[in-house]
């Protein structure tokens, strides 16, 4: 005779049904994709072609292809994909750490010209003299008590930098290399 404790309760009706609706929401964030960031989710061939057909769908169509999305999701480990939405919202505590790093040396390379020194060896590629303008800018922008146009360029000239630096190490293997001001063994 079996034991009371042995014996698992399958879940509710209603608990697969919220399952089944969370499954179909991340469907949802999956169709909002651009074609270039679907890409770089970690999606089999089959559910890949079924989000990049939802994108052309209008209404109905669109609803029923959800559903489908939403069956195929069932059958694969969602924790991937969603890591890789997070990461695109930017909210993985490594990417937010990044891009406060990344803001970090805006302020100090706006404190201090010599900072350029310390970019130019993280990334080489780096155009000092567009960067030494932007600086210049963004000071008699903030003087002025203008928009701070120049400002913003100089972070997604950095941001720029730092994803194309993590992508060429993500394509080695290498991983990600430290940005300025960050020793690499931390």
């Amino acid at each position: 005779m079996q034991d009371e404790d042995d014996f698992v309760e399958p879940p509710s009706k209603s608990s697969r049904k919220r399952e089944m609706h969370a499954l179909q929401d991340l469907g949802e964030q999956l169709v909002a994709l651009s074609a270039e960031r679907l890409k770089k989710v970690p999606l089999p061939d089959v559910l890949y072609d079924a989000v990049r057909a939802a994108q052309g769908f209008k209404m109905e169509a669109r609803r029923r292809q959800m559903q489908y999305i939403g069956k195929l999701m069932r059958k694969i480990d969602p924790a991937p994909i969603q890591a890789q939405l997070e990461i695109f919202a930017g909210n993985s505590a490594a990417e937010v750490a990044k891009m406060h790093r990344l803001e970090r040396l805006r302020s100090d390379l706006l404190e201090d010209e010599k900072v350029i020194g310390s970019i130019a060896e993280s990334w080489p590629g780096a155009d000092l003299q567009y960067l030494r303008t932007l600086r210049r800018n963004a000071l008699k922008e903030r003087e002025a008590g203008k928009p701070p146009k120049s400002f913003r360029e100089i972070f997604r000239v950095l941001r720029e930098l730092q994803e194309a630096q993590d992508a060429a190490a993500e394509e080695t293997g290498d991983g990600a290399a430290p940005a300025p001001g960050k020793p690499a063994d931390e």
